[in-house]
């Protein structure tokens, strides 16, 4: 009967405010909340369904955190009690919620109250942490940051946003204890059966991060400076029982704001994870629109288990405000695709293709005529069209040598909708998974980790890694922008996308309009309906060493302007390919069609690393207000300082003007 509580079933409905209490002031629980410094100073992010917390304190100085960076004040509506008087349930209303009673004095108080909607719902759960299972921001009022040190709920709130990492320096090898923004984790300890070569780890390994001497005063180091530079750096941690540290996520502001552009696709690389790295790191990987990769967070695991995995992915999401990828892709492992199944439901979980076959000589390479299998699942891997063309090939190779119950084989098939190109051409992939043969994918740290850098060396370059990303970012601008791109032939459609797209992107595309020259026979095989089918025929290299001819058939809509090949570049690569070209040229087109011309490839969208948080105001009498919406401010010049010669003269120009004008005022106070 654990179940039944005093107030299961609340005597009025939840939203009532018959059961309603305020909590004001130096109340009790205030008190406590201040006292237990789990969550410590105030909180940018705006609460979403699945954060977690340790106690129900921690979710209501959470909430109101978040209240006051924003502008309203908060009230308890509601609390379930079982009949242990356990708290069980919860829920915090913005205070302009519900009317107030009416009342029969001679001089009633005026009515503040809206009947505001603004609320979060929360629950006690097995694993004994708090979730949030609703969640509803908008208000039916005005609200505004300057008017948030008037409400009675914040008077128990420090003003500092940012907090000290602290360490327990006898013993600062092992124990790192940092305060957990929001600390997300997983009900229960799942498990899945893990085979030979995944992830696998024991639990006493997993409990904490292997620390070397000094790796936890670098840790400290680099976050403390991460704060003082970037007033929307964001980390959480994921304490064990006894204080260790156990998982760790960061992102910068930079990689925060280049998910809102580019977090249509996102890569999980866990190379060091699974070749045993000394740094245990779990990098969130995109492409910006010159098609190079761009960081869009960290992560440290004590151990490869779902439970890790998962906390991760929903650090991750909890940062990127609870935006999902249209696509995630993963090495093939089933610790990561349980992960992936449960955080990111609705996106589309690809298997990393070229990770998957640089394991075929391991997995293969001890079988009899090796060579003659690898060629044959190259052959039903790369070159299939259509689905039954992979499942034939697929299947005479497995009854030709004798490998139906080879248990890798087994799942690599099970799985081959994740990672088989011909499963994959509806899908839009923006490059980020290599299809074709010999493809290897390159770390974003490539240069700057190997097996065996440690922690503390790594922090150390960490930096120097993000600076060269973003020299070449900015190299490739100005040459999209200041230099035109030499054009190899007049073809209209390269004259085109020669105005929108980036220079990176140009070249790749150059190599369709060059292979428009080998597709020597265009022919219409159907024209009944609005939809005409081509069967457009190229010699290709197949194995690296011999040519031959195929047929790839391509579907025009005159209409409605669509075009569709059976090769599905378009989506893996984000631009038309050669048969499809083709097609159009033979149609009279001049054009690339307007859907086929992606946004994120294009070099005349500004695109400003600055976060810009909704906030209607600063409080001014706050020091850290002031310097946080300065930083923004300043940012904003710097973005735009750096763009050309003449504005960096300017923007250097002016800022000495105000640091004089600053001065000047200083000397007369």
């Amino acid at each position: 009967m654990d179940g039944v509580s005093l107030n299961t079933d609340p005597v009025v409905d939840d939203d009532a405010d018959a059961d309603e209490f305020e909590i004001e002031g130096d109340c009790g629980m205030a008190k406590c909340i201040s006292q237990s410094g789990v969550i410590q100073g105030e909180n940018p992010l705006p609460p979403v369904v699945g954060m977690e917390f340790d106690s129900y304190e921690d979710v209501y100085y959470f909430y109101n955190c978040y209240a006051k960076e924003q502008g309203f004040g908060v009230r308890v509506s509601n609390t379930w009690y079982r009949k242990t008087k356990e708290r069980y349930r919860g829920k915090l209303s913005c205070s302009s919620a519900g009317f107030k009673k009416k009342s029969e004095a001679n001089r009633p108080r005026p009515e503040t109250r809206t009947g505001c909607p603004a609320m979060i719902k929360f629950r006690l759960m097995e694993n004994k942490r708090w979730r949030i299972i609703e969640v509803e921001l908008d208000h039916n009022h005005l609200i505004s940051a300057v008017s948030g040190k008037f409400y009675k709920s914040h008077k128990q709130l420090g003003i500092g946003t940012k907090r000290a990492l602290h360490l327990d320096s006898a013993e600062e090898v092992q124990k790192v204890r940092l305060f957990r923004t929001v600390v997300i984790d997983v009900e229960g300890n799942g498990s899945v059966e893990v085979s030979s070569g995944e992830f696998r780890s024991s639990h006493n390994q997993t409990s904490q991060l292997r620390l070397k001497d000094g790796d936890a005063q670098a840790i400290h180091n680099y976050f403390s400076h991460l704060q003082l530079i970037d007033p929307n750096f964001f980390y959480v941690v994921d304490l064990n029982e006894k204080g260790c540290l156990r998982n760790l996520f960061w992102s910068n502001t930079r990689s925060r704001v280049a998910y809102g552009y580019f977090g249509d696709v996102v890569a999980v690389d866990t190379i060091c994870l699974t070749d045993k790295y000394q740094v245990p790191l779990v990098s969130f990987i995109g492409v910006n629109h010159h098609g190079q990769s761009v960081l869009l967070g960290c992560g440290l695991l004590a151990g490869d288990t779902i439970e890790a995995c998962t906390w991760l992915f929903r650090a991750w999401l909890t940062c990127m405000l609870g935006r999902p990828p249209q696509v995630i892709i993963t090495d093939q492992c089933r610790t990561l695709q349980a992960a992936v199944a449960d955080v990111f439901p609705r996106a589309f979980h690809c298997l990393c293709l070229p990770r998957i076959m640089q394991k075929v000589p391991e997995k293969l390479g001890g079988l009899y005529e090796y060579e003659s299998i690898r060629m044959a699942l190259n052959n039903a891997v790369y070159y299939s069209l259509r689905p039954e063309e992979f499942e034939a090939t697929w299947e005479d190779m497995i009854h030709h040598y004798g490998l139906r119950n080879h248990v890798w084989l087994q799942m690599l098939y099970e799985d081959r909708r994740q990672w088989v190109p011909v499963y994959l051409k509806e899908i839009f992939l923006a490059g980020m998974l290599l299809t074709r043969p010999n493809e290897v994918v390159e770390s974003f740290f490539d240069g700057y980790l190997d097996k065996h850098t440690s922690l503390k060396e790594f922090l150390d370059k960490y930096d120097q890694a993000l600076q060269a990303n973003h020299q070449l970012e900015v190299l490739a601008d100005m040459e999209s922008r200041n230099s035109g791109f030499m054009l190899q032939s007049r073809c209209y459609f390269e004259l085109q996308l020669a105005k929108l797209y980036t220079n990176n992107i140009l070249r790749k595309f150059e190599r369709e309009v060059e292979g428009m020259y080998s597709c020597f026979c265009t022919r219409q095989i159907n024209g009944e309906g609005e939809v005409i089918t081509y069967m457009v025929r190229e010699q290709i290299e197949v194995d690296g060493n011999r040519r031959e001819c195929r047929d790839f058939e391509v579907l025009y809509n005159a209409t409605e302007m669509e075009v569709l090949c059976v090769c599905g570049l378009f989506n893996f690569r984000g631009y038309l390919c050669r048969h499809a070209l083709s097609v159009l040229h033979q149609n009279g087109i001049e054009e690339i069609p307007p859907q086929y011309v992606v946004s994120r490839w294009r070099k005349d969208i500004k695109r400003s690393y600055v976060l810009n948080h909704s906030n209607g105001g600063i409080d001014i009498n706050n020091p850290v207000h002031r310097y946080d919406h300065l930083y923004k401010c300043i940012m904003q010049v710097v973005e735009e300082g750096r763009k050309s010669e003449v504005r960096y003269k300017d923007t250097v120009q002016a800022l000495d003007q105000i640091l004089r004008k600053l001065n000047l005022v200083e000397g007369r106070l």
